[in-house]
C-alpha cells in the first residue's frame, strides 16, 4: 500500500510538472488578464466567411493549416477592439511548408546586399504568420523562420522610404526563436504608438515607434500562404498553432 501512494504521489507531481497551464492562469488572473480563448472554441473570434472549419481548435488550442476557403479576409480576429495593451500569447509552427529564399536583414532593418546592390537570400526552409494589432496591417508582429528572428513588423521596417529610426526600432536586437514545432511565447505590450516585444524572455523590441497606428482595434492571428496552383503549399505558409492568449488592458 506505501508502495502505491508513493507511486500516486509522484505521478501527481509529474502531471503537474507537466501542465503548468492552470498554474499560468491562476497569475494571469490575479495580475488582471483576461482569457482571449477558451481552450474549447473559438467563441469571441470572428471566424472568416466561408472558412469552411481550417482555423479550428485541436486539443486545446487554435489550429491552422493555412488553407482557409474564405473569398476575402482568411485572417481570425477578436470580436472586440483594443487600445494599449499587454498581450500574451503562445505559439508554435507546426513544421515548415518549403523553401524560401530568405534575405539577410541588418540589425538596422536594412538587407544585406553583395557589391552590386542585390540582396543576399538563403534558400531554408520557412514558414509565416503574426499577431496583428488594432486591426492594422502594417502593425503585424511577425512569426518565421528567417534568420532577424519572429517580433520584427515588416510593414514598418521594409518600406524603401521608412525613416532610418523607424526601421531600425521595429527590427529584432537578437532572435529568441526556439526550433520549428516547439512553443515560443509573445508578450506583446502596446501603449499608444509604441511597441515592445517580449519572446521567451528575451527583449526583442524596445518602445518601437508605429506612425499611424490607429488608437483601437482587433487582435489579429493571421492567415499567410495556402495552396498554390501547383497543388503545393507556398514556402511561406501559416502552419501554426496559438494558446494561452491574455490581455491586459492599459487604458
Amino acid at each position: 500500500m506505501k508502495r502505491q501512494q508513493m507511486f500516486l504521489a509522484a505521478t501527481v507531481l509529474l502531471m503537474v510538472a507537466a501542465s503548468p497551464v492552470p498554474v499560468r492562469a491562476q497569475g494571469e488572473q490575479e495580475d488582471g488578464f483576461v482569457s482571449l480563448f477558451n481552450g474549447k472554441d473559438l467563441r469571441g473570434w470572428r471566424v472568416p466567411e466561408g472558412d469552411n472549419g481550417h482555423w479550428k481548435v485541436v486539443d486545446g488550442v487554435i489550429d491552422y493549416d493555412a488553407e482557409s476557403e474564405a473569398k476575402g479576409d482568411k485572417n481570425l480576429w477578436t470580436e472586440k477592439e483594443y487600445g494599449d495593451f499587454i498581450l500574451k500569447v503562445d505559439w508554435r509552427i507546426k513544421r515548415t511548408s518549403g523553401l524560401y529564399n530568405v534575405p539577410i536583414v541588418l540589425k538596422n532593418g536594412s538587407y544585406l546586399t553583395d557589391a552590386k546592390g542585390r540582396r543576399v537570400t538563403i534558400k531554408m526552409p520557412n514558414a509565416d504568420s503574426g499577431i496583428f494589432l488594432r486591426g492594422f496591417p502594417r502593425a503585424q508582429v511577425n512569426i518565421w523562420c528567417w534568420p532577424i528572428g519572429s517580433g520584427e513588423v515588416y510593414g514598418y521596417r521594409n518600406p524603401k522610404d521608412a525613416p532610418a529610426a523607424i526601421r531600425a526600432g521595429v527590427t529584432p536586437q537578437v532572435n529568441a526563436d526556439r526550433p520549428v514545432g516547439q512553443w515560443n511565447r509573445f508578450v506583446i505590450i502596446m501603449i499608444q504608438d509604441r511597441l515592445t516585444v517580449i519572446l521567451n524572455d528575451k527583449m526583442v523590441l524596445e518602445n518601437a515607434r508605429l506612425p499611424g497606428v490607429p488608437d483601437r482595434g482587433p487582435i489579429g492571428l493571421q492567415h499567410h500562404g495556402g495552396r498554390r496552383k501547383d497543388g503545393k503549399l507556398s514556402p511561406a505558409s501559416s502552419l501554426m498553432q496559438f494558446r494561452n492568449i491574455w490581455i491586459k488592458e492599459l487604458d
